[in-house]
């Protein structure tokens, strides 16, 4: 048995580091796959066009309810462990959606998918504990440049699959991978066996305590909810001004999104620059970076190359200081406490999750009322916002470390 006591202070190998990175992308992927197959998946299951936004919505619920609810079980259940049964539920509940012969029986797939794939933020905070202290930022950017990478290609891949074997295969496809993810993990991951302190009723209370204890954590996911807000929007509305000002086709929009991809590049930078006590002035660039990438594309609203150039672009810089700033925030709160790491992560994910959501609402209803114009109008707004509360932080309450 390799306890936490033994697993402190070691240093995490370059190997453990990619397989925790790869399993996170590969498990968080699954929040974003019916995405871009919302349209087949409602003609084969027989969701109607109103209820369509229900697949996405309700594996969000469900990832939100899993942040809150199964990630803090990570202070007090052996991790591996944990980690082996939230992904056989995921996997039931990939196969469930594929062979799904109706519209409730997919949505309450969808709910266990979000329930399930928390395991990616069980495995973050997990990594920290195999990291000695100056490894911190490094490992939590890196693992998190996984995490990132599945949610950018997760789009893509799932258009590209459905293309060629129907909607169907992505989950199945899915559902093999992450039963051979489940094996792997189970087999090669040290326990993690925490001292509980309290009981699972206290754990789940305690969630209250924390969040009005702990400004750094207040901070840190406000910032992360307003800079997720403005991705989330970016992402639900520029498919939308592709096709629509630009022409392009699904198979387009597709390979556009694909662009993101270089985005995640920022994780393991701002990762290394945080360890050596970069993260405050990084925070303010981030935010700066995400207001310009929004300003741009409002300034040149044309349907010439420039205009597409720009997009392609603010796209690439936006998921940099979205990806960036994420990586910054976990690594502030992974230090405000060792015992409790696990829930500061579900309430730090959760809140900014929360973000994205709106971020998503606001984009849909902004474009149906007034366009681009004014969808990238609250597109500066929301990284604007939260530069304007980073500049009330106080050096000597709010350090970032």
């Amino acid at each position: 048995m390799q306890s936490e006591q033994v697993m402190k202070g070691n240093r995490i190998s370059g190997w453990m580091m990619f397989l925790l990175a790869a399993a996170c992308g590969l498990i968080v992927a699954n929040l974003y796959y019916a995405q871009t197959l919302v349209g087949p998946i409602s003609v084969s299951t027989g969701i109607s066009s109103t209820a369509a936004g229900f697949i996405v919505t309700l594996t969000q619920i469900g990832y939100v309810v899993g942040l809150l609810f199964i990630v803090p079980l990570s202070d007090i259940i052996e991790n591996r462990r944990l980690t082996v049964v939230s992904l056989m539920v995921t996997v039931g509940a990939l196969l469930a959606a594929a062979f799904a012969p109706n519209a409730p029986l997919f949505l309450t797939a969808s709910l266990f998918i979000g329930i399930g794939s928390v395991v990616a933020q069980i495995l973050v905070p997990y990594a920290t504990y195999l990291a000695s202290e100056e490894q911190r930022g490094r490992v939590v950017g890196n693992v998190m440049s996984g995490l990132l990478l599945g949610i950018m290609f997760a789009r893509p891949v799932a258009s590209l699959l459905t293309s060629i074997w129907g909607w169907q295969a992505v989950f199945v496809l899915s559902a093999i991978v992450v039963t051979l993810l489940t094996v792997l993990l189970s087999r090669i991951l040290p326990e993690r066996r925490p001292t509980p302190s309290v009981t699972y009723g206290k754990l789940i209370v305690s969630l209250g305590s924390l969040l009005k204890q702990t400004p750094a954590l207040r901070r840190r996911a406000l910032y992360q909810a307003c800079l997720f807000g403005a991705f989330s929007l970016f992402w639900t509305v520029v498919p939308l001004r592709l096709a629509n000002d630009f022409g392009m086709s699904q198979q387009g929009i597709a390979l556009f999104a694909l662009v993101g991809v270089g985005g995640a590049v920022a994780a393991p930078i701002a990762g290394r620059l945080a360890d050596k006590g970069w993260s405050k002035w990084l925070t303010g660039l981030a935010m700066i970076i995400a207001v310009l990438s929004f300003l741009l594309i409002y300034l040149f609203q044309s349907h010439s190359t420039f205009a597409l150039i720009l997009l392609f672009l603010s796209a690439i810089t936006l998921d940099m200081a979205v990806s960036g700033n994420l990586v910054l925030g976990q690594r502030v709160i992974y230090s405000l406490g060792r015992e409790a790491r696990g829930r500061l992560n579900g309430l730090f994910m959760s809140i900014f999750f929360v973000g994205g959501a709106i971020g998503s609402s606001l984009g849909g209803w902004s474009y149906a009322y007034g366009g681009w114009n004014f969808a990238s109008i609250i597109g500066v707004v929301l990284p604007l916002l939260a530069l304007l509360y980073f500049l009330t932080e106080k050096n000597k309450t709010e350090e970032i470390k």
